[in-house]
C-alpha cells in the first residue's frame, strides 16, 4: 500500500471539464454588464452583436473571406446534424470514427438520413483510421479532434485539393486551438462553450462556396424541420449568415461570447491561442513521463489532443479489474477531488474507456494544469491504499 502527502498548491480555477469549458482568464460577471437584457436579437443592435461575433471569429480563425459563417440552434450538434440533413446525399459517403461523437455521426448518416452508399471506417480509443483510405470525391464526415479519446486529426494532407465531393469536419474542440486547413475544408461546425468556455446551446456553422454550391443545386429527400433549413427558394438563405438568426439566441451568452473573442484578439488571437494550449500539452507531457501508472490514451504522439488530453491508468492492480470496478475507481477518485474544491470534471466521458480527461484548451492556465495533475496522483494513489487495505 502507498500513501503520498496532500500536495501543497491548489488549482486557481478547479475548472477542467471539456464542456462547457473554464472561462477565459480573469473573467467575471462584470463582463456580462452590456448584455442586451430584455432586447429582441431582432433588433438593430442586437443583430450587430451577433454579427461581430460572427466576424471577430472568422478574422481570429484566419477564415477565408468567401466562407460563409452563421450562429445556429442547438450547440456544435445543431450545426453538424444541420449540414448532414442538408447537403448529404448525392453523392456516396465516408464517415470517420474513433470515438463518442464520430459514432453518433455515423447512426444519424446510417439509422436517420438512410443513406445507402455509406462506408464507415473506425477506429478504437486512442487510435485513428487509415484516413488514406477516405475517398474524397465522395463526401467525408469526421471529427477533426475526437474529444472523448483525446485523439486529432494530424493533418489535411490525405483530402484532395481538386476533391469532388465535400468534407464535414465536426471541429468543436480544435478550432481556436488548431490551425485549421480551410482549403480543405467545406463544412467545418463547432459550438462556444467548448472552444473558448462560452455558454451552452450555440452551434457555429462555416459554409465553403462548394458547399454552398450543393446547397443551391441539391434538395434533400427529406422532410426538413425549420431550425435546419439554410435555404429558400433553391438559394442560400442568407439572413442566418447576416446575424438574423434562425431562433432567439441567448443575448447573455452572445455578450460573454463577444468578451471571449475580444480576449483573444487582445492576447494575439489564433498563435497565441495555438501557444496556449500547446504549453498545457506540454505540462501533461511532462507528467506522464514521470508517472509510472500513467499513460496517454492516444497511442502516438502527432495524433495527440492538445485541448481534450486524455491519459490512461496501466498500473497492474488497476487494469486487472473489469470495466465497471476501473470505472468507479476513476468516479471515485473525481469525487475526492470535487469534494476538496481542487479539479472538477476529470474522468473522461462516460461512454469512454476508464480514463481522465483534462481540458488544455487556451482559457486554462498552464500552472493550474500542473497542480491538477499532481492532486490526481494524490486521489488515485488514495483511493488504491484505501482499495487495498479493504482487500486485505
Amino acid at each position: 500500500m502507498t500513501t503520498i502527502p496532500r500536495p501543497a498548491t491548489k488549482p486557481h480555477n478547479p475548472c477542467f471539464s471539456s464542456g462547457p469549458c473554464a472561462k477565459r482568464p480573469g473573467w467575471s460577471f462584470d463582463a456580462l454588464k452590456g448584455a442586451l437584457l430584455g432586447r429582441s436579437h431582432r433588433t438593430s443592435i442586437g443583430i450587430k452583436r451577433i454579427q461581430e461575433v460572427i466576424e471577430k471569429s472568422k478574422s481570429i480563425l484566419g477564415m477565408p473571406k468567401d466562407y460563409r459563417l452563421a450562429v445556429v440552434p442547438a450547440s456544435d450538434t445543431g450545426a453538424i446534424e444541420m449540414a448532414m440533413w442538408s447537403l448529404l446525399g448525392p453523392r456516396g459517403v465516408d464517415m470517420l470514427s474513433w470515438e463518442v461523437f464520430g459514432k453518433f455521426w455515423i447512426h444519424d448518416v446510417v439509422k436517420q438520413l438512410k443513406l445507402k452508399d455509406v462506408r464507415s471506417f473506425e477506429a478504437p480509443f486512442g487510435g485513428i483510421p487509415d484516413l488514406s483510405q477516405a475517398d474524397t470525391d465522395r463526401d467525408v464526415v469526421f471529427t477533426w479532434n475526437g474529444t472523448t479519446s483525446g485523439v486529432k486529426v494530424p493533418n489535411g494532407d490525405w483530402i484532395k485539393s481538386d476533391r469532388k465531393g465535400l468534407t464535414l469536419c465536426d471541429a468543436t474542440s480544435a478550432v481556436f486551438a488548431m490551425e485549421m486547413p480551410w482549403d480543405k475544408l467545406d463544412v467545418v461546425t463547432w459550438s462556444w462553450q467548448k472552444a473558448l468556455g462560452g455558454e451552452a446551446a450555440h452551434g457555429m456553422l462555416a459554409l465553403s462556396p462548394r458547399a454552398v454550391e450543393r446547397l443551391e443545386s441539391y434538395t434533400p429527400p427529406w422532410p426538413m424541420p425549420k431550425i435546419f433549413r439554410i435555404t429558400k427558394n433553391g438559394k442560400l438563405f442568407d439572413e442566418p449568415f447576416e446575424g438574423k438568426t434562425i431562433n432567439t439566441p441567448s443575448m447573455l451568452c452572445v455578450e460573454d461570447h463577444l468578451d471571449t473573442l475580444k480576449w483573444a484578439e487582445s492576447i494575439g488571437g489564433l498563435p497565441a491561442l495555438i501557444k496556449r494550449s500547446n504549453a498545457n500539452l506540454k505540462v501533461v507531457e511532462e507528467w506522464v513521463a514521470k508517472t509510472d501508472w500513467a499513460e496517454f490514451l492516444p497511442e502516438r504522439t502527432e495524433i495527440r489532443s492538445n485541448t481534450s488530453i486524455c491519459f490512461k491508468v496501466v498500473d497492474p492492480w488497476f487494469t486487472a479489474k473489469d470495466n465497471e470496478t476501473q470505472l468507479n475507481i476513476i468516479k471515485n477518485t473525481e469525487k475526492m477531488l470535487d469534494k476538496e474544491g481542487i479539479a472538477y470534471e476529470v474522468a473522461n466521458h462516460r461512454d469512454s474507456p476508464a480514463s481522465y480527461r483534462i481540458w488544455g484548451g487556451a482559457t486554462v492556465e498552464a500552472a493550474d494544469i500542473k497542480s491538477c495533475l499532481e492532486w490526481i496522483n494524490w486521489a488515485y494513489q488514495s483511493v488504491k491504499s484505501q482499495e487495498q487495505a479493504k482487500a486485505a
